[in-house]
């Protein structure tokens, strides 16, 4: 016959067990960490001559900046890099557009990469020369269009005495125009891609689901000059019902990025030197995350990203930087 084992075995036992468990969770932990995405969000500094910067986050509320020049701007008339517009194409490369100029510019700048540290040759990419006499190229937006396996670029332009200027002045009349293009060398014709019937800059697309498109833009008349949003079927439009203001006056370049159900919209306030947000699950209702998001001071906007963890710790191994530790 055998004997039972000892109470004391049993407890051996036990502990063993209870340690194998820590080791398991520790390890699901960890390589759950690692699969997670990590957002990045693309910014400059006045004077805007620097060149691109990169915020980075683990939860979208807490914004890191990396502290680096990452590409300096060497196209435009004026050579500045405002309003970086960053996206990552299926093949992994990733691409960006820029503001390079205030005026006296029919383009905008262009440039790619596959780690966000080496850097193709910077080209100035004409998209305005047919309006001799347009004003400016602003605010260029990229937006990969999976379902067409294209790039659609929006941005805003000045064409004096084109549009119904209502208050504005003939120079600040801003509408909205676009390209695609599928490998940044050809791209199709300008075209309109929006016109609401007053000054509008600032545009971002977001594909809520098939046929279910919403526009964010900054309505730049006088006094509003604040964002709102129209709804489309298609990435191209057309736009329609948009909407009363949803941030206060002189707020503007709208960066949008889903957390969760909820969308979440930041924003440069720079009414009042800061920057600020909202999330929504319809665009029809919006929530303040004033008291819930930081970011670090001088943070010009751009657009928000997200990258997986293994792409995020190669740059910051390239870079020799060590990141913020993250928060469980």
């Amino acid at each position: 016959m055998h004997s039972l084992p000892s109470k004391k075995y049993l407890l051996k036992l036990d502990w063993r067990y209870r340690c194998c468990l820590m080791c398991l969770l520790l390890l699901s932990l960890t390589a759950c960490s690692d699969k997670r995405d990590v957002y990045l969000f693309t910014s400059f500094h006045e004077p805007a001559t620097a060149g691109l910067r990169l915020l980075y986050s683990y939860n979208g509320y807490d914004w890191y900046d990396l502290d680096t020049v990452l590409l300096k701007p060497a196209v435009g008339t004026q050579r500045v890099m405002r309003d970086p517009s960053l996206v990552q194409g299926k093949e992994g490369t990733f691409h960006l557009v820029w503001t390079s100029s205030w005026k006296e510019d029919y383009g905008f700048g262009y440039a790619s990469s596959t780690d966000l540290v080496h850097w193709s040759p910077q080209k100035h990419i004409v998209v305005m020369a047919h309006e001799p006499t347009t004003v400016n190229v602003w605010a260029p937006e990229l937006y990969y269009d999976k379902e067409e396996d294209r790039f659609i670029i929006v941005w805003a332009s000045t064409v004096p005495y084109r549009f119904d200027k209502g208050i504005e002045e003939e120079g600040n009349n801003h509408r909205l125009y676009y390209v695609t293009t599928k490998d940044f060398s050809t791209f199709t014709p300008t075209a309109l891609f929006y016109d609401p019937g007053y000054s509008v800059i600032d545009a971002t697309i977001v594909r809520r689901g098939p046929q279910d498109y919403v526009l964010v833009f900054k309505d730049n008349t006088r006094p509003v000059r604040a964002l709102k949003v129209a709804f489309g079927n298609s990435p191209l439009g057309p736009w329609t019902n948009d909407s009363k203001p949803f941030t206060g006056f002189l707020t503007e370049g709208p960066s949008v990025v889903k957390l969760g159900a909820k969308w979440h919209l930041y924003y440069d306030d720079y009414q009042n030197h800061s920057y600020d947000g909202v999330n929504t699950l319809d665009f029809e209702s919006f929530e303040s995350l004033s008291d819930d998001i930081r970011f670090p001071a001088g943070h010009k906007h751009g657009t928000v990203l997200t990258v997986s963890r293994k792409t995020f710790n190669k740059l910051m191994r390239t870079l020799a930087i060590k990141p913020v530790k993250e928060l469980r």
